[in-house]
């Protein structure tokens, strides 16, 4: 085993589903042998979901082999290739892309740390190879997984701490489905609902992009910080807010004031499943609008007749693709994006205090909020 690094190293271990978490700990694992086509990574910066905790005391039925260290994104450093590495280097600050992707099949996709996709081929991605995420102190990931990551540029000219980098993993998702229904700059979309985690770092990528964004949601309070949040960062942002009220015809109305819609992002969670919130947004598209389906919780019937008689464009997206990732990153670092508290105020906790990391995560969020558990 190289020097560089120990045999052994701290992990957070899911072994169980257990609604106390009783079924996570932090153990000593064996440090990952560097393969062809991986590379070992020390990790510097994990982020945690805002519903990590749900995932692992089985709030949320993800599928999940067990036992497994668990994840999302992360930034770290590589500390050692497989032979067939030609572009990364030892040394390197990388992202690394919760999204898995098998190499002879691209539709098994799984989420590292978080879901074995939908499919057998997924099923034996994370099963047999690619089953630890980042909630350690070392992490073995595909080499087309690790994203390298200008850290001059990024950490030494704009500023960016390695914790404000692992909010990433956030904006990339946002920017997957935006990229999915080619919004352009000077369009009009709308964010519904905009007041969580993914809505509103759409909101932080799309008013980046130059598009004016009509946010939202049902907090009035956090239509305001969200609005000055992206304003104190990007002052000349175009941001516009509605209140849903659950009157669908209303909710339109309140959307039509700023102008006929061009495309609609919706992260509809679970708990607004019989929202009519995405049926006021597609009344409010003009012909041709597009939407881009990501929260995938809607169970009321959607409005056809409209849907039909103006074209529009309906389209799913899971994530983002890997060209996505490389052109948000240099997005970043030609500086579209503001730096510091005007980005994103990260909470960071120790691995051991995993357990208050996750807890936190269930209740900081929004735009610009994000946690980190740095092992």
């Amino acid at each position: 085993m190289d020097s560089k690094f120990p045999p052994f190293h701290q992990a957070l271990v899911l072994r169980s589903v257990e609604k106390d978490l009783s079924g996570i700990n932090i153990e000593k694992v064996a440090t990952p042998i560097v393969e062809a086509g991986s590379a070992l990574v020390r990790i510097l910066s994990a982020g945690v979901l805002s519903y990590q905790r749900d995932i692992y005391d089985g709030s949320r039925d993800y599928p999940l082999p067990k036992p497994l260290v668990g994840g999302f994104s992360a930034v770290g450093r590589v500390v050692a290739l497989g032979y067939d590495a030609v572009a990364l280097e030892v040394g390197t600050l990388v992202f690394l892309d919760c999204v898995i992707r098998g190499r002879d099949d691209v539709d098994a996709m799984i989420l590292s740390g978080i879901s074995d996709g939908f499919n057998e081929h997924a099923q034996k991605l994370m099963n047999v190879v690619w089953r630890d995420g980042v909630f350690a102190e070392f992490a073995k990931f595909p080499l087309e997984s690790c994203v390298p990551l200008d850290e001059s540029r990024l950490c030494h000219e704009l500023g960016y701490t390695v914790q404000d980098l692992t909010y990433l993993g956030y904006l990339l998702v946002s920017f997957g489905g935006i990229r999915d229904i080619k919004l352009e700059p000077g369009e009009t979309i709308a964010i519904c609902p905009a007041t969580g985690g993914f809505g509103g770092a759409g909101v932080q990528v799309a008013t980046a992009m130059g598009a004016r964004v009509i946010a939202m949601g049902r907090n009035e309070g956090e239509l305001d910080r969200l609005r000055n949040h992206i304003l104190s960062g990007n002052p000349g942002a175009s941001i516009e807010t509605v209140t849903i009220t659950g009157n669908e015809n209303n909710d339109t109305a309140a959307l039509l004031k700023f102008g006929a819609i061009d495309a609609v992002l919706d992260f509809s969670p679970a708990a607004a499943s019989k929202s009519m919130h995405l049926n006021s947004a597609i009344k409010a598209l003009r012909r041709r609008g597009r939407v881009s389906l990501m929260g995938g919780f809607h169970d009321g019937p959607l409005p056809s007749f409209q849907i039909i008689a103006n074209d529009i464009t309906i389209k799913g997206k899971f994530m983002y693709e890997r060209e996505d990732v490389a052109q948000f990153i240099k997005m970043l670092e030609i500086g579209m994006f503001p730096r510091g508290d005007h980005f994103v105020v990260p909470k960071n906790f120790s691995l051991d205090d995993w357990k208050p990391a996750f807890n936190m995560a269930a209740h900081y969020t929004g735009v610009g909020r994000f946690v980190v558990i740095t092992p």
